[in-house]
């Protein structure tokens, strides 16, 4: 596919990547990104037929809920045969969830969605804002025998694309505020852009895309810690409502033995919640086989979350709540890949 023949859209959603200081009072403010090629001139290069879109009023990444889920996906369904791929600019602190999000609405996806944004803002003289939207770009038009080379939801930044379900903000401070412990990158970038295609996902039949838009927020997190109290516990599985619980276990998905915490989790079970197990540790996963202690939450109904990440697992829960399943059958959905965000 020819450079004058491609088309990509971007979205700012909001983030640090879109703002500028204001000369006069120093302070950061968002720049009107239909003159992104004012402020990236870089991107001409490309020739890319490059068009815009910001939401409005633009949303802090800390306010991301559902409903934005829906109306970005909404924006890419009613544009998907208009482009070639999308670049979707977003802050960090939730990228991983609202990439997790897109891919488990964006059913039979078979072109880019590549997110992106920056520690720094792009009006920065250091910024990272700048590398970034360009390799994305570049990414998102990327092809092989007119075929994209990267047909999946994914982050970029710091010079590594990922798989977005399978990511993790661990950096506040640093460039490479992402990883993806447990899945291979998928693409380098250094002086050219090595892709890894043994790991990115490549549909074997084209259907037309579909949008999943409903999700059901009555998820809650359990963390344990040494010297956890049947009140803590109580204060969240009691939670009024409550459909599905994530137990954030320690190291291979081990909890205490103790009979009132055991008895506690089997009652949850029991009355109908469902008990997701997703271990601390960022690399590794659950094996509830592994030692008594876990074998003691398997017998008493908790699921394996196997090797995904906190933050595709509460989005996944609500995903799954959403489809009015019955328990059972949330119970092994749960433990399906949905889009790669679990390794089966």
């Amino acid at each position: 596919m020819s450079s004058s023949s491609t088309s990509i859209l971007i979205i700012y959603t909001g983030g640090t990547i879109g703002m500028k200081e204001n000369p006069e009072t120093g302070a950061l403010a968002p720049f009107n990104f239909n003159q992104i090629l004012d402020e990236v001139p870089e991107l001409r290069k490309f020739g890319f037929n490059l068009d815009t879109i910001s939401f409005n009023p633009l949303v802090d990444s800390s306010d991301i809920t559902p409903e934005f889920w829906v109306r970005l996906a909404d924006l890419i369904h009613e544009n998907y045969q208009k482009y070639n791929g999308f670049v979707v600019l977003h802050g960090t602190d939730t990228m991983s969830y609202s990439a997790s999000a897109l891919s488990f609405m964006l059913e039979n996806l078979s072109k880019p969605v590549v997110f992106t944004g920056s520690q720094l803002p792009i009006g920065k003289l250091r910024t990272d804002g700048k590398e970034n939207l360009i390799s994305a770009i570049e990414i998102a038009a990327a092809t092989s025998n007119g075929q994209p080379l990267v047909p999946e939801v994914t982050i970029f930044f710091e010079n590594q694309l990922f798989r977005g379900n399978r990511t993790t903000k661990y950096n506040a401070e640093h460039f490479n505020a992402f990883r993806s412990d447990n899945y291979p990158v998928l693409a380098q970038a250094g002086i050219s852009i090595n892709y890894n295609f043994a790991y990115i996902y490549y549909p074997t039949h084209r259907y037309e895309l579909v949008v999943h838009k409903h999700f059901n927020t009555s998820v809650a997190i359990l963390t344990l810690f040494p010297g956890i109290t049947p009140a803590a516990v109580d204060s969240v599985l009691s939670t009024p409502g409550v459909k599905a619980v994530i137990l954030h276990t320690f190291g291979s998905g081990n909890g205490p033995s103790s009979s009132w915490f055991v008895n506690r989790i089997k009652e949850a079970v029991n009355s109908g919640i469902l008990v997701f197990n997703v271990s601390q540790c960022k690399a590794g996963g659950v094996d509830m086989d592994k030692y008594d202690n876990g074998l003691l939450l398997k017998k008493a109904g908790v699921v394996s979350g196997i090797d995904i990440t906190l933050e595709a697992a509460v989005v996944k829960l609500m995903f799954i709540l959403g489809q009015d399943m019955e328990f059972n059958d949330l119970q092994a959905k749960v433990q399906e890949s949905i889009s790669g965000e679990i390794s089966c």
